[in-house]
C-alpha cells in the first residue's frame, strides 16, 4: 500500500508529511506500508553547492507500525544504493518476495531507503538533462551530431554523497528518535556507506554491505582537482542492462527473466526523463571516489557484514576479502554466495541474502558466527 504524501512550506528537515488513515483495522497491521519523505538538505554537489536539493527517503513499514514516533532502538535501517540504480529499484522491486526492504520490513525493522542527489526522485542537477554532457560515444544515441559539454566534469563527489546520508540519517534519528541505525548498502554503496561509517561511528549500529567496491590501495585524500574531469553522467539501456547481467551468469537458472523485467520496468519509473531518451535508458551521475582505503578501514569499528556473488565480475570477489582482512572490527564475517552475481538481491538466492542480513542485523551473527568467513548455497 502506497500512502499518499503532502508537501507543507516550512517544514524544517524538509520532509513531505504523509497522510494516514485515520484508523487502522486490527487485520491490517500486517500490511507493508510504502511512505515517501522528501529531506531537504543544502547540497554540496559542485555544480549545485548552496543551493536546496531533496533527497527521496522511501520508508517500508508494517502498517501496525506505521504511525510509531519512536521505534525499539536499533530497529531502524538505511538502504544506501550503488553506482547506477536507484535504491528503490535496488531494494524494493514489487516482484514475488524480492524486496529487500519488505522482507526485513516483515521482521519488525522500519526501513527506509534514500537516492543519492542526482538519481531516482531526488534533486537532479541540471546538468543531466543535456545529453552533451555525455561521453562522446554515448552522445550518439541521443543527438544527430557530437556535441560539447556544458559541463565537462564529474557531477557529484564521495563527499557530496556522504553529506547527503548524512541528512537522511539524521533526518530519521529524529523521526524515530534512536541515536544510532543500521546501514545496509551495495556496491559503490560500499564507500559511500561505509565511508560514513568511518566518520560517524556515533550514527551507526551495524553495517552490511554486499558487493562493496573497495580499493585497499585507493587514496585516503580527495584529488587536487574536485570534482575529476570526464563525462557528467552515464546512462544505460535495456540492452546494456541485460548483456552487463548475463555476462555474470555461471549456474542454471540464475536468475528469473520476470524478476530482471520488474527491476527494468521500475528503473525507467525511477527517471521519467531518461525513459523518454531513445529507448528508454536510466542516467546516473559520474563521482570523483577517494576516502575508503586500507588505513581508513584498519579504523573501523563498527560491526560489519560482508557478501559477495561468486560470478561477480563487476567488484571482484578478491576485494570483499581484502575488506574482511582490513577492516578493524572484530565482529565482522564475510559471506560467499553461491550462485550469485553483482546483482544477488535479484537473483535465485536472495532469500539466503537476506535471511543473513536479518540475522545480522537482529543478532549480529550470520549462523551463529559473529566472524568469519562462511559459504552459503553451496
Amino acid at each position: 500500500m502506497r500512502l499518499s504524501k503532502l508537501k507543507l512550506l516550512g517544514l524544517a528537515a524538509g520532509a513531505a508529511l504523509v497522510l494516514a488513515p485515520p484508523a487502522l483495522r486490527a487485520d491490517d497491521s500486517t500490511n507493508l506500508l510504502r511512505i515517501d519523505h522528501y529531506v531537504r538538505a543544502k547540497s554540496t554537489v559542485p555544480s549545485i553547492t548552496g543551493q536546496d536539493a531533496e533527497l527521496y527517503v522511501r520508508e517500508v513499514v508494517l502498517a501496525g507500525n506505521g504511525l510509531r514516533s519512536s521505534v525499539n532502538t536499533n530497529r531502524v535501517v538505511l538502504f544506501v544504493h550503488g553506482a547506477g540504480t536507484p535504491a528503490e529499484v535496488s531494494f524494493d522491486v514489487p516482484y514475488q518476495d524480492y524486496s529487500w526492504m519488505a522482507f526485513l520490513a516483515r521482521a519488525g525493522f522500519d526501513v527506509f531507503s534514500v537516492d543519492m542527489t542526482g538519481y531516482g526522485r531526488s534533486t537532479r542537477p541540471p546538468a543531466m538533462s543535456d545529453p552533451c554532457n555525455l561521453s562522446a560515444a554515448s552522445q550518439t544515441q541521443f543527438v544527430e551530431k557530437a556535441c560539447t559539454a556544458t559541463y565537462p566534469k564529474q557531477l557529484t563527489t564521495i563527499a557530496s554523497d556522504w553529506h547527503d546520508i548524512d541528512a537522511a540519517v539524521d533526518y530519521l534519528r529524529g523521526l524515530r528518535h534512536v541515536d544510532k541505525l543500521n546501514l545496509v548498502a551495495w556496491s559503490l554503496g560500499g564507500p559511500r556507506a561505509g565511508g560514513y561509517t568511518s566518520q560517524h561511528p556515533e550514527k551507526v549500529n551495524r553495517l552490511v554491505i554486499l558487493a562493496p567496491a573497495y580499493n585497499r590501495n585507493g587514496t585516503a585524500d580527495a584529488p587536487k582537482s574536485v570534482p575529476g574531469g570526464g563525462a557528467a553522467f552515464t546512462t544505460q539501456s535495456l540492452a546494456e542492462f541485460t548483456t552487463n547481467w548475463d555476462r555474470q551468469v555461471g549456474c542454471p537458472d540464475q536468475y528469473d527473466p520476470a524478476a530482471s523485467r520488474s527491476v527494468w520496468s521500475e528503473m525507467l519509473a525511477s527517471d521519467p526523463v531518461g525513459a523518454t531518451w531513445g529507448t528508454g535508458v536510466r542516467r546516473a551521475p559520474s563521482v570523483t571516489n577517494w576516502g575508503w582505503n586500507q588505513a581508513v578501514v584498519a579504523k573501523m569499528q563498527t560491526p560489519t557484514l560482508m557478501i559477495s556473488g561468486v560470478h561477480d565480475k563487476q567488484v571482484n570477489p578478491t576485494s570483499v576479502r581484502n575488506l574482511y582482512e582490513d577492516i578493524g572490527s572484530k565482529e565482522k564475517v564475510f559471506v560467499d554466495l553461491a550462485c550469485s552475481s553483482h546483482n544477488a538481491m535479484w537473483e535465485r538466492n536472495h532469500l539466503l541474502l537476506f535471511k543473513a542480513s536479518l540475522e545480522w542485523l537482529t543478532l549480529g551473527t550470520v549462523q551463529g558466527a559473529k566472524d568469519g568467513m562462511l559459504k552459503l548455497g553451496y
